[in-house]
């Protein structure tokens, strides 16, 4: 007979064993239910608008400088402030909160983008999450299991509703599956990052091009329509014709470009001759430096024997 495992403790799934996130310690699936609704006619309508941290997606920001007729620059100055993501060194935006330390988009009324919302606020008050069981060797590293949580704030009366959802059920209802389809590919990268660990960091041109093709979709096509991008890269033809048309295909493009710039997947392959004529450079500039090089010892050893004459014929 074997013994079944120990139910995971509160510092098991979320690290410590007090809550400041109120979040319910219990592991939810796709099946589980939770008892929630939230309309106009809650007491704490909004309430969950202030002292917020909401981070933006690449998808985040398109839907809602779109809702707002508003280029990139121009939604990333007015709404946003910077971060760095996950505890990593790849910058980042999130909601810029106002005077009142409000959400800009939330009135008495309720939410004024609520059909192009973040994905954070979509998700509310549930959350998912990876855990990693503990390895039993540096060499055993398990897989992440992914699950889901429910996050129950003293101050929502939502909770008190009687609308009963299954996690599946709410997801759908709130277009949270839409949004991680399209943030997936983001948060892929952004979790190859964080494991890489302190030890290893972008170099600042990395984190300018992470950035600017994260949350500026006209400037990452201009780089790669009126540069010598597409003359570097094998991207196929269908692609081309895609990513000049329609936004959401330039944004799943430009992760593939990321993963390829900057952890050296095959997402992206740079052209055979590129390559070879960069070898054939790089080549010729290590000639160039021997060359420098040698002359520089003859002139050296010129010095030396020049020298060496003058201290002769003092002596002398």
């Amino acid at each position: 007979m074997t013994a079944s495992k120990p139910e995971k403790t509160l510092k098991d799934l979320f690290g410590s064993d007090t809550n400041p996130s109120h979040i319910l310690p219990r592991k939810y699936t796709l099946d589980s239910t939770i008892k929630f609704r939230c309309h106009p006619g809650v007491s704490c309508f909004t309430a969950c608008c202030g002292n917020i941290n909401i981070t933006l997606t690449p998808f985040d920001i398109l839907r809602l400088r779109k809702r707002l007729g508003l280029g990139a620059p121009d939604f990333i100055h007015l709404y946003t402030t910077p971060l760095y993501l996950e505890k990593t060194d790849m910058p980042g935006v999130k909601i810029k909160l106002n005077e009142k330390n409000r959400c800009p988009f939330v009135t008495p009324e309720g939410c004024t983008v609520y059909t192009d919302r973040p994905t954070t606020c979509r998700y509310y008050p549930v959350g998912m999450a990876n855990f990693h069981e503990r390895a039993e060797s540096k060499e055993s590293l398990p897989a992440a299991e992914q699950f889901y949580f429910v996050v129950q704030e003293p101050h929502c009366k939502g909770h008190e509703e009687e609308k009963i959802w299954t996690i599946r059920e709410w997801r759908q209802d709130q277009g949270v599956d839409l949004c991680d389809e399209m943030n997936r590919e983001w948060m892929a990268l952004v979790m190859r990052r964080k494991s890489f660990g302190i030890q290893a960091t972008l170099s600042e041109k990395a984190q300018r091009m992470f950035f600017m093709a994260s949350t500026d979709l006209d400037a990452f096509r201009s780089f790669v329509f009126d540069s010598s991008f597409l003359s570097t890269y094998e991207v196929e033809n269908e692609t081309i014709a895609r990513i000049k048309a329609d936004d959401i295909e330039l944004m799943k493009f430009s992760f593939r470009f990321l993963a390829s710039a900057l952890f050296g997947t095959e997402d992206l392959r740079i052209k055979p001759e590129k390559i070879q004529a960069k070898v054939t450079q790089m080549k010729e500039q290590q000639g160039q430096a021997a060359q420098r090089a040698e002359e520089a010892y003859r002139e050296l050893v010129e010095e030396r024997e020049r020298l060496k004459g003058e201290l002769e014929q003092k002596k002398k």
